[in-house]
């Protein structure tokens, strides 16, 4: 009986995503419109990998247990003065020989989960949500193999740190995990595993919000604060924190956009790095991203705007001829990677619709929504927009 009335559920939950294609927004139809092959055909493509997650890769260098994510500080080398002392920062470069196993299996986690998702969205066949669901389970609920919810040893730095904080914005890629699950838990997902997965982010989310690392980042005056941001606005979403959702919009209105955003739109903090132009577009895009998630709330954040006119459309109008034309960068050049901008910009798309600018949404349309680059991948945090209206 209890399989029934599930199957029940489930049935009715796929009728709606499949047949009230109609009834969807403008938005939707656009993005279902561009993405339907596409999605379809990644999501052919996972539908047949089991789950992995960091259990399957034990860090020896970790200070943590097996459950506990941990990564090395991306720009952080040997000292070639000091060869056995600490390591050394070389802003902007990424060392390859860094343990890197974690995120790689979260990335792998933060493409599948939503691209099966929309492909259950897009055709109803529970196969696709049946999957998605797999690695929910293993990732969140299942005890053997999921992740501790806390992330007290990312981008750790050897010789001087076991993990710091800045090491928060690895977990950006459980932004778009928890939007699939918002549609995922109470439907294709049972009830006591849907339970479970919301417990898990509920604890993260206190994580973020109590902890010394997660205080640390969210106070932070760059990109990270807004990544933290994005990260807690959508666990709160997921996990229907009202009071959080709101106070990470005043944190937004009254701290970062005053803090971070100049008149033109551009982020200083940003153009300064040894990569001006990744940067740039990584925090218009996160920010892009944490207005659509607070979407709903009033002002409308999307179009929100402080008296000097400073705001997402702002942003947007900044970084659009940049987008299109790279050659028309007035800042330096980044130090890595430069030749594989611009991708497929969900801050374009989102801002485009916002504000009623279709060269935004045409461009968007041009652009690669599925790089290789392992850099490029490792800043890009959204990937199937069809989840986001």
């Amino acid at each position: 009986m209890k399989s029934a009335a599930a199957a029940g559920v489930v049935s009715a939950r796929l009728a709606w995503a499949a047949s009230d294609e109609k009834q969807k927004s403008p938005a939707y139809r656009l993005v279902a419109h561009t993405d339907h092959d596409r999605i379809l055909s990644a999501a052919g493509k996972y539908i047949s990998e089991t789950p992995l997650t960091i259990t399957a890769f034990p860090a020896k260098r970790s200070a943590g247990g097996l459950h506990d994510f941990y990564s090395q500080a991306d720009y952080f080398w040997p000292n070639p003065k000091d060869p056995n002392g600490p390591y050394v920062n070389r802003d902007g470069q990424s060392n390859p020989d860094n343990f890197d196993e974690h995120r790689k299996v979260m990335i792998r986690l933060s493409i599948q989960v939503p691209a099966l998702t929309a492909a259950w969205l897009l055709t109803g066949e529970h196969r696709y949500a049946a999957r998605a669901c797999d690695h929910l389970r293993a990732w969140f609920v299942t005890p053997e193999t999921r992740m501790n919810p806390s992330l007290n040893f990312a981008q750790a730095v050897v010789g001087s740190s076991t993990g710091r904080s800045y090491g928060i914005i690895d977990t950006l890629h459980l932004v778009e995990v928890a939007r699939a699950s918002s549609f995922l838990v109470g439907s294709a997902l049972g009830g006591e595993d849907s339970t479970a997965v919301k417990d898990w982010f509920q604890s993260y989310l206190s994580w973020l919000n109590t902890s010394k690392p997660g205080m640390t980042e969210r106070d932070a005056k760059n990109n990270h604060s807004v990544c933290w941001a994005l990260q807690a606005a959508e666990f709160a979403r997921l996990t229907g924190d009202s009071a959080m959702q709101n106070e990470i919009y005043r944190r937004y209105r009254e701290i970062m956009l005053p803090s971070q955003m100049a008149v033109d739109g551009s982020f200083p903090q940003e153009l300064a790095r040894t990569k001006p132009y990744s940067y740039s577009i990584f925090n218009f895009d996160v920010m892009a991203g944490l207005c659509q998630s607070l979407k709903g709330l009033a002002p409308d954040p999307l179009t929100f705007s402080l008296p000097d006119g400073r705001g997402l459309a702002k942003a947007a109008e900044f970084i659009y001829p940049y987008i299109r034309d790279k050659s028309s960068w007035k800042w330096a050049k980044d130090v890595e990677h430069f030749d594989a901008l611009p991708v497929r910009s969900p801050g374009l798309l989102f801002a485009g619709v916002a504000v009623g600018q279709r060269k935004y949404i045409d461009l968007w349309k041009t652009l690669n929504p599925d790089p290789t680059d392992k850099e490029i991948i490792r800043n890009f945090p959204i990937r199937q927009p069809l989840l986001w209206e």
